[in-house]
């Protein structure tokens, strides 16, 4: 992704077009087992990755990425392409991470008495420019990496979702709002909020002169 260290830079599958769309869905329909495989090899990737850095826990990751493929499957004749194929399948893995979440705050509220996560807005962006900066430009290497990962798990996951649909996965304002089933401006508001406190969360760890000033459409000047 432009203006991102390639540390931090994610692999990104090039985006389907609506026709592509179209014939992949026929296929999925009929059940052809072709179609499958080119489900799971455009997305299972980019899926990946959003639930990892929604959860930051590998073995969680890989059982909910398992749902989201099965979810995706067993609804497909239920899609009527009000959306993108890739919007629709994001929009699916976040309700996984959600109900993850969920279900694992209250599994240990029962065995050790922890308390569930706070609630929060919501939030969604267009292509106006942000005057913040996307905390990301700072990251230069492998460690800098470990620190926003470390930084986004501590995020309220609305947050962070938002967050990381824009600035890691490169996904464009409407299809946040479409992913996250929420207006324009909130998307713009929950991405303004996360990118802040992760700038805190980051200024906390990070010497000051570490962390210069940004603006966020100077990682994607390049792309």
């Amino acid at each position: 992704m432009a203006g991102f260290p390639a540390s931090l830079q994610l692999p990104l599958v090039a985006q389907p077009h609506r026709e592509s769309d179209e014939c992949l869905l026929e296929a999925l329909r009929l059940g052809t087992d072709e179609a499958y495989e080119e489900l799971v090899t455009q997305y299972q990737k980019p899926v990946y990755n959003l639930v990892y850095r929604l959860l930051n826990h590998p073995a969680d990751t890989a059982d909910v990425v398992q749902e989201v493929f099965l979810k995706v499957f067993r609804n497909v004749d239920n899609f009527r392409g009000q959306s993108s194929l890739k919007t629709w399948i994001y929009r699916i893995s976040l309700n996984e991470v959600y109900n993850h979440r969920r279900w694992f705050s209250r599994h240990k509220s029962r065995e050790i008495g922890l308390e569930s996560d706070g609630g929060g807005s919501c939030g969604g962006p267009q292509l106006v420019r942000d005057r913040g900066r996307s905390a990301f430009q700072i990251v230069s290497d492998n460690e800098m990496r470990g620190l926003i990962e470390g930084a986004l798990a501590q995020l309220n996951p609305v947050f962070s979702a938002a967050v990381i649909l824009r600035d890691i996965e490169d996904c464009s304002y409407d299809e946040i709002a479409e992913i996250l089933q929420v207006s324009l401006g909130t998307v713009k508001s929950r991405i303004l909020r996360g990118r802040e406190a992760l700038r805190k969360a980051l200024l906390s760890r990070l010497k000051p002169e570490r962390f210069p000033e940004w603006a966020p459409e100077l990682a994607r000047q390049n792309g």
